[in-house]
Order: structure tokens, then C-alpha cells, then sequence
């Protein structure tokens, strides 16, 4: 069986039996789903009896449970990762995010391919925190409750996360595996590489042709859908 902590988790040695039961059944329900995934195989990978595993969480649905709650709460919101306050700046505090994500990073990117409702959970938690952050940011580009702000909130949250999700491919294609602790950084920097770039494009004239097309597009959809098959008017 794969140890605890194959993907750079804190030694079993650091951990209660509840929480090393708790991550081995993070990291079996990421590899194996959580149709496949087994009690006998997260008790053998905690090191720990079934009955131990029963005893503390009860039955496999309690399990996952208890990961989804572990999860959301610990990457419930950018701001719950030091966004807001400020803590994200601090090299220290990175480290340790980076340190101790990788696990939850792999159980909620099985979560969100499988359709769980900690994925929409996620999802939204995370939506909401951006959308926060845009109308605090900008809030003449973005004005609080505006269709404007809740459209670019909603896209920024499945950008980021499609990260996550697709893990795999990044990973192939960087030529590390970007979840690991050492590695995990390499998304956001190349992620503030393409923000840079992507703001000169969206500055370009290229760029302002770009979306003036995509506004008249959008502008004459919602003119057809007002007036209905069936108006007449035109003819």
C-alpha cells in the first residue's frame, strides 16, 4: 500500500490516528475515487485496523465526510488563504501553504471530476471570494451585485481551479508534478506571467477590437432573444 504521505504530507510520526486515517482516506479517495476506494484500504495505507477507522469515523460516507470538511475548511476561500489579510505575502506562511496543500489540492481535484457537492462548494466559496476581491479592487469596472462582477467572479474561480483539476496535464507538460510541495508554486508564477501579458494584449488594439466585437456580438444576442421568434417587426 502507498504511505500517507506519498505526496509530501507531514511524517505519520506528526500525526493522531484520526488524522492520519483522515489523510490516508484523502489520498485514497484522490487516486481511486470514492466508488473504488475501500475502509480495509485506508486503514492499511494509516497503518491503523478497520476497526479503528470505524471507530472513529463510522462508515465510509462518515469518512468522506469528514475529509469534505477538512477540505473546505482548510481551502475554503482565497481568503481563507491570507488574501485579505495580508498573510499571504509573508514567505513563511507560503511555505506552509505549499507545505501542507498538496493532499487536499488531489482530493479536491478527484472531488470536482466526480461532481461531489464539496466541489460546488468549493467552486462557490471560491466565486464568492473573488468577486469580493474584483468589487473591492475595482469597483467602478466591477460594482457590487452587477451582472458585470458576478459573470468575471465566476470565470476567474473556473480559471483558477481548472489548475487544479487538470493537474495532470500541467504536469506532463512542465515536467513536474505541480502538486508536490516543492513544485506547487510554479502554477501561480506562471499564472502571474500570463496575467502580465494577457493585461498589455487586453490594453492592445488588438485586444480593444477583440472585445468591442465581443460586446456588439453579446449586444445583438440579447436584442433577438427580447424580441422572440416570433416578432415580426424586421419584416
Amino acid at each position: 500500500m502507498d504511505p500517507v504521505n506519498k505526496h509530501g504530507d507531514r511524517p505519520p510520526e506528526d500525526l493522531t490516528a484520526r488524522a492520519r486515517i483522515r489523510d490516508a482516506a484523502l489520498a485514497q479517495f484522490a487516486e481511486r475515487g470514492y466508488a473504488a476506494a475501500t475502509l480495509r484500504g485506508v486503514a492499511d495505507a494509516a497503518g491503523v485496523s478497520i476497526g479503528l477507522v470505524q471507530h472513529h469515523f463510522g462508515t465510509k460516507d462518515g469518512l468522506r465526510r469528514a475529509c469534505d470538511t477538512y477540505a473546505t475548511d482548510t481551502l475554503a476561500s482565497l481568503d481563507g488563504l491570507g488574501v485579505a489579510g495580508g498573510e499571504i505575502t509573508d514567505s513563511d506562511f507560503l511555505a506552509r501553504m505549499f507545505r501542507h496543500s498538496p493532499l487536499i489540492l488531489r482530493y479536491i481535484a478527484r472531488a470536482m471530476v466526480d461532481g461531489s457537492p464539496t466541489a460546488a462548494t468549493f467552486f462557490d466559496s471560491g466565486a464568492a471570494t473573488a468577486e469580493v476581491f474584483l468589487t473591492r479592487t475595482w469597483p467602478e469596472r466591477f460594482p457590487p451585485g452587477s451582472d458585470r462582477a458576478r459573470d468575471a467572479a465566476a470565470v476567474m474561480a473556473a480559471m483558477h481551479q481548472a489548475t487544479i483539476v487538470l493537474h495532470e496535464h500541467l504536469s506532463r507538460r512542465m515536467g513536474a508534478d505541480v502538486l508536490a510541495a516543492e513544485n506547487s508554486a510554479r502554477i501561480g508564477l506562471a499564472m502571474f506571467d500570463v496575467y502580465t501579458s494577457m493585461a498589455d494584449f487586453a490594453a492592445s488594439d488588438t485586444g480593444a477590437a477583440i472585445r468591442d466585437g465581443a460586446r456588439t456580438y453579446q449586444r445583438g444576442t440579447s436584442a433577438a432573444q427580447q424580441n422572440g421568434p416570433g416578432d415580426d417587426r424586421d419584416h
